[in-house]
């Protein structure tokens, strides 16, 4: 498409989306892909040497791509549990604690991604927001075959996804974003996988607003990509500053026109809160105004659930996790996203996880999901995530007391 056309008129815009005189619908989303439903992020940035990946490099999994990780050049915080996993690659760490080697999974790998949406399909969660950070750049051939991957195993296993851009560090995301959705992304709509809201294809867009030196994009410019998306005829999902509403804190000052052009909202949380008093403060004092908010705007709510940092003890056996789901349920959220699936990094995953401190390097320091004296499953945050999910959809009853044992 030409560049051109990006130039968006705001009353063709308003009359193609059936917006109101004042810009926005009335009435919020009924159930959907998105809507009333729990959604993941995957991050699905993880490769190792010789995986056949065309980045051939130790991504995400080291400082240094190019040297194995150890306990000197490792960028993640917390230790997948590789049972389930048909390629093992080996790394510098030393040996388990149980004897097993210290080998690490390839996202690149099809089998992964396969036993990851099965892992979703198997606890109940209905749709996983791909990241795909700025693809033009060596890493773009890497993204591209994820896409590719995400959407075979999501057909395979009955998940939906959709693409979520995260915009971080994208100088020039403005007509580049638009571009790589009208010539790569796109196509990923064909497939029956692909989450729709309202009858349109779901995008994210994650990073406008946020007051930090890479996302430094002016708010009109923001405002022209959500509008462009939605004049495409593309339900947009905004992954936005947690003080988004008040324009404080983590929030630039004048994006609120782009925070109400957005159909759903999504608020960062990781970093924000570490205890169960931290959420209990949040839906008092964040959350409940931000839903009052988006209701008077007809904006669709989607908070953050976090199932905490394993390595800083904030889990509390699933006790943080749930107050969360009891929380952001009571508040009328309409969907809830859960930061995210794959984050070894910030050790914030739901996907399988070392069970005690022997399933890991014992020369990583790293801490299992007993961390504090529970016994947990590999599969407890998975298992904790499905129980969320039929809170939120009201096949279980509300309730503040976590009903998911941390062993089947």
């Amino acid at each position: 498409m030409a560049l051109s056309r990006r130039t968006v008129i705001t009353s063709a815009l308003a009359a193609a989306a059936g917006l109101s005189a004042a810009g926005r619908a009335v009435a919020r989303s009924g159930p959907g892909d998105v809507v009333g439903k729990i959604t993941v992020g995957y991050q699905g940035w993880f490769a190792c040497r010789d995986d056949g990946s065309p980045i051939d490099n130790w991504w995400h999994w080291s400082h240094d791509w190019g040297r194995p990780p150890s306990p000197s050049n490792t960028a993640v915080t917390s230790w997948p549990d590789m049972r389930d996993y048909a390629h093992h690659h080996p790394t510098a760490y030393a040996g388990l604690g149980n004897g097993a080697p210290a080998t690490l999974f390839s996202s690149h790998d099809q089998q992964t991604v396969d036993t990851h949406f099965r892992w979703m399909q198997e606890n109940g969660i209905d749709t996983a927001a791909l990241q795909r950070f700025n693809p033009n750049s060596s890493e773009g051939p890497t993204r591209d075959a994820m896409a590719a991957k995400v959407r075979s195993a999501a057909e395979r296993h009955d998940t939906k996804f959709y693409v979520m851009y995260d915009a971080s560090g994208w100088t020039d995301m403005h007509t580049e974003m638009p571009a790589d959705w009208t010539d790569m992304m796109r196509a990923h709509t064909a497939s029956p996988a692909y989450a729709l809201q309202n009858g349109k294809p779901v995008v994210g867009i994650w990073g406008f607003g946020f007051d930090e030196p890479d996302k430094a994009w002016p708010a009109p410019a923001c405002l022209d990509v959500v509008n462009w998306f939605r004049s495409q005829g593309c339900y947009v999902m905004g992954g936005v500053p947690t003080h988004w509403r008040t324009g404080t804190g983590d929030s630039r000052t004048g994006y609120s026109d782009v925070y109400h052009a957005f159909d759903m909202l999504s608020p960062w949380m990781v970093g924000r809160i570490a205890t169960i008093a931290d959420t209990d403060r949040f839906h008092t004092e964040v959350n409940t105004p931000d839903q009052a908010d988006c209701d008077a705007h007809g904006v669709d709510y989607q908070p953050c659930v976090l199932p905490g940092d394993v390595n800083s003890g904030q889990r509390v056996h699933g006790d943080f996790m749930w107050r969360q789901f009891y929380n952001m349920v009571r508040v009328g959220a309409q969907g809830l996203y859960i930061s995210m699936f794959d984050e070894y990094n910030e050790g914030n995953q739901i996907a399988k996880t070392a069970e005690t401190a022997a399933d890991t390097p014992t020369d990583s320091g790293f801490l299992g999901l007993d961390e504090d004296g529970t016994p947990c499953s590999a599969d407890y945050y998975l298992r904790l995530s499905g129980d969320g999910g039929r809170m939120l959809k009201g096949e279980i009853p509300l309730t503040d007391t976590r009903p998911t044992p941390p062993k089947p």
